[in-house]
């Protein structure tokens, strides 16, 4: 390194030119939040799509610069919201890779510039590969190839299996830590050849890829439970019933069925009636190897959003019964913790809409003193962990909104004569639930959050300029739009962003379009 100092101005920048990097001072404590972030003690065998994965549950990446002479990175976000994301997360719960700890922090710098710099063609390979991935697109060219860049090209199914199996890893279990990478669809348990083991299906081969790069080898509970993944040769997992050893989390309406112990009965006679109960983890890449807890002794376990709070676990002689306290001792839990709204544009009302999208929402209630923060009660269990699978980490009104499970079992109204300013509302008998009829197609269709809308419950008399116009109002750019061939009651409308149409959907869901008809609205897995 040469000792000419950085740009100066009001975007501060890293330059790189030619094979020299000008001087930076990677351990000043920085003065404010920056969407440039300095990575420390960073192990030498780690590649860079490793580190570029820590960043990808908060947000794109945009760009990496890679010291490890100096065991060192600096990882550009598209944002600064999504940065400051990032920090909250890892700063109580401190990422690792490879078996490290790996340090986060804001760095000086706003912006980095890695121009010219031979060694810099490994980062901006792995870049556009994650953000090919991201745009859908599983092409790997020849070039990210050549530089030997490990590239998710496999399937969106993982099999994993569970090694030294102290306590029992149920099906929820398995749910709350994967989920946290991406939208589980199905899972279905099993044990083959005295192994634990499992199937689980993503809704996107990215997700499955990081989930597999960030928690293969790591262990659910200190010392055991350890995780073993790879790819599996399926493509698709078919699941006839949500019990105990199969779920599909897109299908509400599957029965029960015959259920059989998951475990063969001499593992299950060794656990006896231990059982585990804890809300969902806020997992990103980069567990610590420890996720859980030893047995006979508290852990504690920062407390960020969605991840678990400090744990008593008591012997086997005293109950064998594992207890988190603030959590009640019930199957699960219908209420969910909403945090990082924005107070500016969220309404009780904009939160019925969005989770109703995938659950019948019984009330809602935003805090009266932090009203980034909310409570929103599902009719069902299932249906919170269908809502936290399809919208933690959405971004809605300029936020990401990050959705876990609550301590609390319901959401109270206000006394009579308590102020509330309309910040609590009961819905339990809206004509607005999607789900309250048995059978009903809402059940089949159920999909993450996506660019495209399906609208549907359209009269005659609207045209397309009619319905693009009425979108456009709410500030979404309008993209394609297509009618259905044999149903024109029904339509595809393509919008700018994933966020343009949440906001839309808040919006214009149930929208009186006369004649007695009101839009539905709900997200499309298909494309125009």
């Amino acid at each position: 390194m040469n000792n000419s100092t950085p740009a100066t101005g009001i975007h501060r920048k890293i330059f790189i030119t030619g094979n020299h990097e000008k001087k930076f001072n990677g351990d000043r404590a920085p003065c404010s939040p920056s969407r440039v972030l300095h990575l420390r003690q960073i192990p030498s065998d780690v590649n860079e799509a490793e580190v570029i994965s820590l960043g990808v549950p908060f947000g794109k990446v945009t760009n990496l610069l890679m010291l490890k002479r100096k065991s060192q990175a600096f990882l550009e976000m598209a944002s600064e919201e999504a940065a400051v994301t990032m920090v909250n997360y890892y700063t109580p719960a401190t990422p690792y890779l490879h078996g490290q700890p790996v340090y986060i922090q804001y760095s000086n710098y706003k912006e980095l510039k890695t121009d010219n710099l031979p060694n810099q063609a490994r980062a901006q390979a792995a870049l556009q590969a994650v953000n090919a991935m991201q745009s859908g697109s599983l092409a790997i060219t020849n070039a990210f190839a050549d530089e030997g860049v490990l590239l998710p090209g496999q399937g969106s199914v993982l099999r994993i299996i569970v090694e030294n199996l102290f306590y029992p890893v149920t099906l929820e279990v398995l749910y709350e830590v994967f989920s946290k990478f991406g939208s589980v669809l199905k899972i279905i348990i099993f044990t083959k050849n005295n192994q634990f083991q499992a199937l689980l299906q993503y809704a996107d081969p990215m997700n499955a890829y990081y989930a597999k790069m960030a928690l293969n080898g790591q262990s659910i509970y200190t010392g055991c439970c350890t995780l073993h993944i790879d790819f599996s040769k399926l493509t698709s997992l078919t699941v006839k019933y949500n019990n105990d050893k199969s779920r599909d989390f897109t299908r509400l309406d599957l029965p029960f069925g015959d259920c059989q112990p998951s475990l063969e009965p001499s593992i299950a006679a060794a656990f006896g009636t231990q059982h585990i109960i804890f809300p969902a983890y806020a997992g990103a890449a980069g567990f610590p190897p420890a996720m859980g807890f030893a047995q006979g002794a508290g852990l504690p376990v920062p407390a960020v959003p969605g991840a678990l709070g400090s744990l008593i676990v008591t012997t086997p002689e005293a109950s064998g019964h594992m207890i988190i306290p603030g959590v009640p001792d019930v199957p699960g839990n219908s209420v969910l913790l909403v945090s990082n709204l924005n107070p500016e544009a969220i309404t009780p009302h904009g939160l019925f809409i969005l989770f109703g999208v995938y659950g019948d929402v019984h009330r809602v209630k935003i805090m009266f003193k932090n009203k980034e923060n909310a409570l929103v009660q599902m009719a069902d269990a299932t249906q919170a962990q269908l809502a936290i699978s399809h919208l933690n980490g959405q971004r809605v009104y300029g936020r990401v909104l990050h959705a876990t499970f609550s301590k609390h079992q319901a959401v109270q109204l206000p006394r009579e004569g308590q102020e509330d300013h309309g910040l609590t509302k009961d819905y339990t008998n809206s004509p607005l639930h999607r789900f309250k009829k048995p059978g009903s197609k809402n059940f089949q269709n159920i999909f993450p959050p996506s660019a495209t809308l399906h609208l549907s419950n359209i009269p005659p008399s609207v045209t397309v300029d009619d319905l693009k116009n009425l979108f456009e109002s709410t500030g979404s750019t309008v993209k394609a739009f297509k009618f259905f061939q044999k149903d024109c009651k029904m339509a595809l409308i393509q919008l700018g962003s994933v966020e343009e149409a949440v906001h839309a959907l808040i919006e214009l869901h149930n929208h009186d379009l006369g004649e007695n008809h009101h839009l539905r609205v709900s997200f499309s897995k298909a494309t125009i």
